[in-house]
């Protein structure tokens, strides 16, 4: 576990459970025990089913009377513009894009913040492959992002199920949650795309 810089908002773990409703993906991302068990709602966030995906905003309740941070794409409609997370100041507090090229058979994602950067990839490109070959909802997405010396940063996972709830451990303590859980966010729409 790396110890030089321990971010504002350091939470090790955290899971992000999205509801699905005809016209909007609701996200909601709380605290959880090592277990997974939800323990406090830190933010939530909404997003219209058939909106492009270039903004996401999270706030601190259900009536959305603060927003506590978000992420947005650099370019509208370019899939390789990468995204700039913010505060609440708008400040930005962390970058990730998808890369497209490295994609084709294993989804690829870089991620930059204070003090690292880092790559994720899918776990297994088998599960990939079948997500992008099938119709199948329910197979499980595990990412795991490391730092160019190879270190774990944070990882996503995606149990098998239906509906989507994400659980997300974060053993570096330079990650942000509000990076990790943007970019986990990220990944489940721009998945859908």
């Amino acid at each position: 576990m790396s110890s030089e810089m321990t971010a504002e908002m350091y939470l090790p773990h955290f899971v992000v459970k999205q509801k699905l409703t005809m016209m909007i993906n609701r996200y909601e991302v709380s605290e959880s025990d090592e277990a997974g068990n939800p323990t406090r709602l830190m933010a939530l966030a909404e997003q219209k089913r058939m909106a492009f995906k270039e903004q996401v905003t999270f706030y601190a309740d259900a009536a959305k009377t603060r927003a506590v941070f978000g992420f947005k794409a650099r370019r509208k409609l370019d899939l390789n513009a990468g995204y700039d997370i913010t505060d609440e100041a708008g400040a930005q507090i962390g970058f990730f894009r998808k890369d497209f090229g490295a994609s084709l058979l294993r989804s690829t994602f870089h991620i930059e913040g204070p003090g690292y950067t880092g790559t994720g990839r899918e776990r297994s490109q088998v599960a990939g492959l079948l997500r992008r070959f099938t119709e199948l909802d329910f197979i499980p997405i595990h990412f795991d992002f490391v730092d160019s010396a190879g270190q774990p940063l944070f990882s996503v996972e995606r149990k098998m199920s239906i509906g989507d709830r994400y659980r997300v451990t974060v053993p570096d303590q330079r990650i942000d949650f509000r990076v990790a859980a943007a970019v986990a966010v990220g990944l489940d729409a721009l998945m859908a795309r």
